[in-house]
């Protein structure tokens, strides 16, 4: 797995697997929680850029990244157990939370499991599960192309995948950064990420969400357009709606200083 600068790895053991994770500054803790072909490196412009006010602990989950896998039968409830564990086994407490795309379906379902852990949640570029937010076709299809593109080679799998992930302005640099992270999927831990999303659906849980939330969607995001963003925003109480310009899914990678701005205004906000 190639290195990016800043944040080193760390690994912590948490019910018998260990989980790696990059860790960032001190203060009140804000936990970065990747998408499903992610991994921490994604993370790099945040644990740069919001480090100076806060903890910023960013995990691979298991089955991304540096982690390991986990069984077959892991669902999304069982990573929301294995994150409170190993927020346990990093001693914190409570956390303001924020997931992109997989990662806001995984914040959610902490927030079901868990809810005094979490001070303020960050839904960013994500759904109410694949369920929740798109027409039954649509999560068929996605279940179908994810099982299929998860048996390419790398190199063809990569091609698929890394230019919808942002508009069509990203940089070379850019394409080049993702593909890195990309190129290194679990091809398992990728078909139950896109499982787990696709039996997801929290519209039940959203009116109940009672912490300050902040969706934020980028205005070119293909995967999860701004329409559910919206739908998000109108079913948590109070939610607010922070919209990227020039930013497709990964929109804290595309356009990371606006992102910052939002989070940290958010974060600080009374």
């Amino acid at each position: 797995m190639s290195e990016p600068p800043g944040a080193r790895l760390s690994r912590v053991e948490v019910a018998g697997g260990e989980i790696a994770y990059r860790e960032e500054g001190e203060g009140p803790a804000l936990v970065l929680l990747h998408g499903f072909l992610c991994d921490s490196r994604c993370w790099r412009t945040q644990l740069a850029g919001l480090s100076s006010e806060f903890r910023v602990v960013a995990w691979d989950a298991p089955g991304a990244g540096a982690s390991e896998d986990p069984p077959d039968t892991f669902t999304i409830g069982d990573w929301a157990h294995s994150l409170a564990g190993f927020l346990d086994a990093l001693r914190i407490s409570t956390a303001h939370v924020l997931g992109l795309s997989w990662g806001g379906i995984l914040a959610q379902e902490l927030y079901r499991m868990d809810r005094p852990r979490v001070s303020r949640l960050i839904l960013a570029d994500t759904y109410a599960g694949w369920k929740g937010s798109l027409p039954g076709s649509a999560v068929e299809q996605r279940m179908v192309r994810c099982d299929r593109d998860s048996r390419l080679p790398s190199t063809e799998f990569v091609s698929r995948w890394v230019p919808e992930m942002f508009t069509e302005a990203a940089s070379q640099d850019l394409l080049d950064e993702m593909t890195a992270i990309i190129s290194d999927f679990h091809p398992h831990g990728f078909r139950l990420m896109a499982k787990s999303s696709a039996e997801t659906d929290t519209t039940e849980l959203l009116p109940k969400i009672e912490v300050p939330t902040l969706v934020v969607s980028g205005d070119d995001d293909r995967r999860s357009p701004l329409s559910i963003a919206e739908q998000l925003r109108d079913a948590i109480p109070g939610a607010e709606l922070a919209v990227i310009k020039g930013a497709g899914h990964v929109s804290n990678m595309e356009q990371p200083d606006a992102f910052n701005d939002h989070v940290r205004s958010f974060c600080l906000s009374a």
